[in-house]
């Protein structure tokens, strides 16, 4: 079985990073495209519609950073464990992952009852909004299993370096809820009008679509991994190293949740047009940003597997090629944002003071999409490495700690152009820092801009 990975430390670099990140970035690019249709779906039901499900945003976002941080730490223990010939530690790591990530799913149905309302009561007073956002966070919560456990099998699959598989599946549930969501929310062939709640109900089911899939194909083959009853024993090893990377994952894909919750109490005071513009922006940045973290999800088994195996020229030549791809990402949506961000805007049938507040915020923020590019690579590379820490600190920088004290000041001064302006500020402090950080991880050993000749 570890044969069928040995691929990962003899193919050369940039045709295997190419290889396990363009499925990836196809991938993304899907599930990109059904969160952009989601939010064009609902802004026919109009603008309080929208800013309902833009509310319910950061409880949604909870459910993905849990899933996909643990995610990570299970696929980093499965790759640097198969990088060193580990198959009994590999198996068991992606065992305990399974175990793990069902405990989740209990704790969100329980959050789903109890923190929905009293979280999104925060937000808003008006009684159609918060209906709406109740309705729709109540069932994606409750039924988060299915995004819980897919991304589960989606992290292992990629730890193994099937992206393949995880292409198909990820399209394959997208594609089921682009499908629902117009028959749910409005109504078509028979079914009643949901409206909000309908999108909902194709979410959930397009995700327990996908996840049912995996075990469909997890079962028909043999893989690099197993996952068996054998191996569910606690192993507190493990079990702390899936946390140590997932943990600071989650927390730093949990922190635009916390930001936009803080965001949203900051533009709330000027007008809730400007919630709905940070609403339909962080639906359109993920049309930018999933590509680059698909790249991020091709590149980390191959850093993985071959830090494992002692093979630090191929992780630093890993790193240099992911860092290029992405910035060429990054430059692509800077162009749009740029030039036609009245078009882009037009898709949520935005009304004037919509599209007006709108068209700035993107051609502000969108400054600093290109330098991302550094921080989002160097972060998904400490990932890859087991240093959850450095991972969480360049993140923390991006969107906590540079961006929301900006914002207060800079609202104050500005108005909610301040807010805007925070974005490229933290992107810049975050990139500048993440840069330091692997100059001086392992004595500069793993940076990819340390000459050769300089390493020992």
């Amino acid at each position: 079985m570890q044969e069928n990975n040995t691929f990962m430390k003899t193919k050369p670099v940039f045709s295997l990073l190419i290889s396990m990140s363009v499925p990836m970035m196809l991938s993304m690019l899907i599930q990109s495209l059904y969160n952009i249709v989601d939010s064009i779906y609902v802004s026919r039901l109009g603008t309080d519609a929208l800013t309902a499900v833009s509310l319910a945003y950061p409880l949604q976002n909870a459910i993905l950073s849990v899933a996909v941080g643990i995610g990570v730490g299970i696929s980093s223990a499965i790759s640097i464990h198969l990088g060193a010939g580990n198959q009994e530690k590999a198996d068991r790591a992606a065992t305990i992952g399974i175990a793990l990530t069902v405990f989740h799913c209990l704790l969100f149905i329980l959050a789903g009852l109890f923190i929905t309302r009293p979280f999104l009561s925060l937000f808003t007073d008006n009684p159609a909004v918060l209906g709406d956002s109740c309705d729709y966070t109540y069932i994606v919560l409750c039924f988060s299993f299915g995004s819980l456990l897919q991304i589960a099998f989606e992290k292992i699959f990629q730890g193994i370096g099937q992206m393949k598989v995880t292409m198909y599946l990820l399209i394959v549930g997208c594609v089921v809820n682009i499908i629902l969501d117009p028959i749910f929310i409005f109504g078509l062939l028979g079914f009643p009008a949901l409206g909000v709640a309908g999108a909902a109900i194709a979410t959930v089911i397009g995700q327990i679509s996908a996840f049912l899939l995996y075990i469909v194909v997890y079962l028909r083959k043999p893989y690099a991994i197993h996952i068996q009853a054998k191996h569910l024993r606690f192993d507190w090893k493990i079990i702390r190293q899936i946390y140590s990377v997932g943990i600071p994952s989650s927390i730093m894909m949990l922190l635009p949740s916390v930001l936009i919750s803080i965001l949203n109490s900051i533009l709330a005071a000027f007008s809730e047009v400007y919630v709905a513009v940070l609403g339909v922006y962080f639906k359109l940045q993920t049309f930018i940003y999933m590509p680059a973290n698909g790249i991020v999800q091709g590149m980390r088994p191959i850093i993985g597997y071959n830090y494992g195996a002692g093979e630090k020229s191929r992780v630093r030549t890993t790193v240099r090629y992911s860092l290029a791809c992405a910035a060429a990402l990054m430059l692509l949506g800077t162009l749009l944002s740029l030039l036609i961000p009245e078009q882009i805007f037009a898709l949520f049938d935005a009304d004037t003071e919509l599209m007006e507040a709108g068209v700035t915020a993107l051609r502000i923020i969108c400054l600093g999409f290109l330098v991302s590019a550094v921080g989002i690579i160097y972060s998904g590379t400490f990932e890859a490495l087991g240093s959850g820490r450095n991972s969480l600190i360049i993140s923390l920088l991006r969107q906590f700690v540079i961006t929301i004290p900006l914002s207060f000041i800079l609202a104050k001064l500005c108005g909610p152009i301040g807010v805007w302006i925070s974005f490229p500020a933290g992107e810049l402090c975050a990139s500048a820092a993440a840069f330091f950080l692997l100059a001086h991880y392992e004595k500069g050993t793993l940076s990819p801009f340390r000459r050769q000749g300089r390493i020992s």
